[in-house]
């Protein structure tokens, strides 16, 4: 159970055929704790046949896809620190407040911004260069595009940054949590602060707040944790 990516007519009707089906089920499967009490907010089926079951990811497979080769100018030796954001273009992951937050750490110090994701039309598109050109860093953020490996670019990244304003469960700071990359995320609902146990292997910052997504990306750059960690 989890429809962070629904479509807003799917997310209307979802909750209505819950709370109509889910009480014949035996036990029920979420994705997070989060997850899981929504669905029990909303359908008031017991809380305590609701278990979180997070998807399987750690894999050999992951492990091996980040010590791929990465050819990206970027990610040469002595070049700036690259801020990482992964995923689709669209209002959920709120990539606009992640590009301010970049615009305040560029004004103090040589970074990059680099977005792994596929746009769903070139108006999302243009309307996030237009932002990145109305804020003067045009030169040092990079739209990429969808890309097949990104678990290289974690592996290599100066730190990930989760600008999500919900999520179910976000794989990628799983990802790459796996790949030692540091992370910062926002304390969406759901997931995130249980990825990384309440802040401790990963800052959190409220939604929506570019000013402490900036000092926590300082932070982060600044002190880097143990990525054996």
């Amino acid at each position: 159970s989890g429809s962070g990516g629904a479509k807003p007519k799917t997310r209307l009707f979802a909750p209505r055929l819950a709370r109509r089906l889910y009480p014949h089920a035996d036990a029920l499967i979420a994705v997070s704790r989060g997850v899981a009490d929504d669905v029990y907010a909303v359908t008031g089926y017991p809380r305590a046949r609701i278990h979180a079951l997070q998807s399987p990811i750690l894999t050999e497979e992951l492990r091996r896809r980040a010590e791929a080769p990465l050819d990206h100018p970027w990610f040469a030796p002595g070049e700036p620190p690259v801020v990482l954001g992964v995923g689709r273009l669209v209002k959920q992951k709120d990539f606009p407040t992640l590009i301010r937050a970049f615009a305040r750490v560029r004004a103090g110090r040589p970074a990059r911004l680099l977005l792994l994701g596929r746009a769903k039309n070139s108006k999302k598109r243009r309307r996030l260069t237009d932002l990145i050109a109305g804020l003067g860093v045009t030169a040092d953020v990079q739209l990429a595009g969808y890309v097949d490996n990104p678990l290289a670019f974690m592996k290599r990244a100066g730190v990930l940054v989760l600008s999500s304003a919900w999520e179910g469960l976000p794989g990628v700071l799983i990802e790459a949590l796996a790949c030692g990359c540091p992370i910062v995320s926002t304390d969406c609902p759901s997931g995130p602060s249980e990825i990384l146990d309440d802040g401790k292997y990963g800052r959190l910052v409220p939604i929506g707040d570019d000013a402490a997504m900036a000092a926590a990306i300082n932070a982060t750059l600044d002190a880097p944790p143990a990525r054996d960690a």
